[in-house]
């Protein structure tokens, strides 16, 4: 499985201005219902949101993986944003979060939804790919990145 499986270049956007977790929530949502019919902006955020009270999603290093899942879809969809400023986002080190990667994926999905945040937790837990990404200043770039940390032996 890779990532750019269900993440385009229309679903990553730099230097995002958001002041705070819930309008970053907003701007990733938006990202990722302008191309989906069968889902809202609403049914996204809510998800990601609801997701969000029952504990904090940022793992440290400026980084957050906000998740969810959706009744009315058939497939796994994500968005990733990189934030002008970092924003408290109840990060497990209690720095403010800069990276976010979102993650949707249909509600029965309960074993690809395990392995793909896994495999967000080793992309992001690698220092020198987070200072690529966050040196990136466009959505091929930071695809081409996470193709290549993907296909590295």
């Amino acid at each position: 499985m890779q990532l750019t499986d269900f993440l385009t270049p229309d679903r990553i956007a730099c230097n995002v201005s958001a002041q705070s977790k819930k309008r970053a929530l907003e701007e990733l949502s938006e990202l990722i219902a302008h191309d989906q019919s069968s889902i809202s902006q609403d049914e996204i955020f809510n998800s990601l949101l609801s997701r969000e009270r029952l504990g904090g999603t940022g793992i440290g290093y400026g980084v957050a993986i906000p998740h969810g899942r959706l009744k009315n879809t058939d497939h796994t969809t994500a968005a990733l944003i990189h934030l002008q400023h970092g924003v408290d986002f109840d990060a497990i080190d209690n720095q403010p979060v800069d990276l976010l990667f979102a993650l949707l994926v249909p509600e029965n999905a309960t074993e690809d939804h395990l392995q793909i945040l896994a495999m967000l937790a080793n992309l992001f837990q690698d220092e020198k790919f987070r200072q690529k990404i966050r040196a990136a200043k466009d959505p091929e770039t930071i695809l081409s990145l996470i193709k290549d940390w993907q296909n590295k032996p």
